[in-house]
């Protein structure tokens, strides 16, 4: 299963869909690790089983171990967090002053560039939706360096990412 084959799945009223799939797989700001690794962390939040799939046959190819690992771990992570500090933001009150007591030692010991285990955890935290993470995440991707063109490829990927996933779920529940 690749991305080809998954785009090939995409009706015809997916046609933006489609093509920005393979557009969002090329960027001119990040890396190609950076975007395949963003891929991947995204398909692990959005939990398509083909899209996760054809997602992470592509980055085998162009990620080693450290950074599937952290991709994976940038989605298990913000699984958590980002559901945990979306309450804290939404609710106030003093939550936000009390410690989390979450573990979450992979956020330094994740073995990869941190502003880029940050990028892929600020894309996990767009299809979260969790504004306060996201906040956090993008200070530091934008302390780190990357552009605001790379930020918004990555927010690209993820959002592309999760449109398709939404897609082949709605086409299999009609089949």
């Amino acid at each position: 299963m690749s991305i080809n084959d998954i785009k090939s799945k995409l009706p015809d009223y997916a046609k933006d869909t489609k093509l920005n799939l393979g557009a969002v797989m090329e960027s001119e700001h990040l890396s190609p690790i950076q975007v395949h690794a963003t891929a991947l962390a995204s398909a692990y939040a959005i939990g398509n089983a083909e899209l996760l799939k054809a997602v992470y046959n592509e980055a085998q190819e162009q990620l080693d171990d450290a950074y599937l690992n952290a991709a994976k771990a940038a989605a298990s992570v913000m699984g958590m967090n980002n559901i945990y500090y979306r309450f804290v933001h939404l609710v106030g009150q003093d939550y936000g002053k009390m410690p989390p007591r979450l573990r979450m030692n992979i956020l330094a010991s994740h073995g990869i560039d941190k502003i880029d285990f940050e990028l892929f955890s600020l894309a996990v935290s767009a299809i979260n939706g969790c504004g306060m993470c996201m906040e956090s995440h993008n200070h530091h991707v934008v302390k780190g360096g990357i552009s605001a063109e790379g930020i918004q490829d990555a927010i690209r990927i993820a959002a592309v990412l999760n449109a398709t996933a939404s897609t082949l779920r709605a086409e299999e529940i009609l089949s």
